[in-house]
């Protein structure tokens, strides 16, 4: 029970609009990720959602329930923010438990909620140690199972991970993914990293300035964007974008080519290059080659074998099967 509608929602801050009128709808058991550069809306978004600003227009509906005027303790909603805001006089169960406390709760639920949600969360040997005797992974799971243990209809993401380090982020994607198969409740991520959004989500909100560019699973944004924004900001490294004469050969105003659909050699091939830097990532090593089509260098995969010097001189031809046609708008020539 976690379908969350939203119709002509809409925000403004006095005379400035941040979110312009959009409609969303999210599906019971979906996991959701809002994801956008830099004040694109999407922590508003989510705020909206949990009740945590008032919306200017428009209504969301939670469960078939009218919410937009229902108080944020009310909408059976549960929020993980990006700081842990855990009591540091508390031990790990308190903490927990503290939402339930609040409701009073009787103390054998408590107790029930709390030992299942440590758990799931593989914070049993945890439960009397207080936050700061934990690591940065560790208070973050506490804090999400306080947001467990209320059993709500969806959960609330708001950039969990952006206090942690590159591998506790790594292991805490893997976490969050691996309780919503296990939980298979709502859940609604914001993140600025696509990398989190192509790996977690079942459904990707693309947001640029309060607008939705596009909706859909993690591959159909990848091998679909329906505009230039999208192809450019979906996929690490982004996709190749080339505007000019080369661009219309193709009939179109920009192409698109991804890094892993040009070939590379060094004899033959449909543009002529100059290696630039070259990043080894082990399996893999990313060009960044200055060639005839583009002002700008030009990404290119390659195995993790191949060596090519700065300077070099290589051709290069994308698969025209992989190419990608923009219009004079940006928008997707299908």
């Amino acid at each position: 029970m976690g379908r969350i509608v939203l119709d002509q929602v809409k925000k403004s801050f006095g005379e400035v609009t941040v979110i312009p009128p959009l409609d969303l709808e999210i599906n019971d058991g979906e996991f959701v990720v809002f994801v956008g550069p830099s004040g694109c809306g999407k922590s508003t978004l989510l705020r909206l959602i949990a009740g945590l600003e008032d919306v200017t227009g428009g209504t969301i509906r939670i469960d078939g329930e009218e919410a937009t005027q229902i108080p944020p303790a009310k909408r059976g909603l549960a929020m993980v923010f990006q700081s842990y805001a855990l009591y540091p006089h508390m031990s790990v169960r308190k903490n927990i438990a503290f939402p339930l406390r609040m409701a009073k709760m009787d103390q054998a639920e408590q107790d029930r909620r709390v030992n299942q949600a440590a758990d799931v969360l593989n914070l049993s040997d945890y439960l009397d140690r207080r936050p700061g005797q934990l690591s940065g992974g560790q208070r973050q799971r506490v804090a999400i199972g306080r947001a467990i243990v209320r059993e709500p209809a969806a959960f609330l993401f708001d950039e969990p991970l952006s206090n942690l380090d590159a591998a506790l982020r790594v292991g805490m994607r893997l976490e969050i993914s691996e309780l919503h198969k296990r939980l298979k409740t709502t859940m609604i991520y914001v993140t600025h990293d696509q990398v989190e959004a192509m790996t977690m989500a079942d459904k990707i909100v693309v947001l640029q300035a309060g607008v939705i560019e596009q909706v859909g699973s993690p591959l159909e944004l990848y091998q679909r964007p329906q505009n230039t924004f999208v192809a450019g900001f979906i996929g690490s490294p982004k996709m190749n974008l080339i505007t000019g004469p080369e661009a219309s050969k193709h009939n179109a105003a920009t192409i698109g080519i991804r890094p892993e659909h040009i070939e590379i050699s060094q004899s033959e091939g449909t543009w002529k290059g100059t290696v630039g830097v070259s990043e080894h990532l082990g399996s893999d090593t990313f060009f960044h080659i200055q060639c005839n089509a583009s002002p700008e260098p030009l990404t290119v995969r390659a195995t993790g074998e191949l060596a090519l010097q700065y300077g070099a001189e290589v051709f290069l031809s994308p698969r025209s099967e992989h190419l990608h046609r923009f219009d004079e708008k940006g928008l997707r020539i299908e």
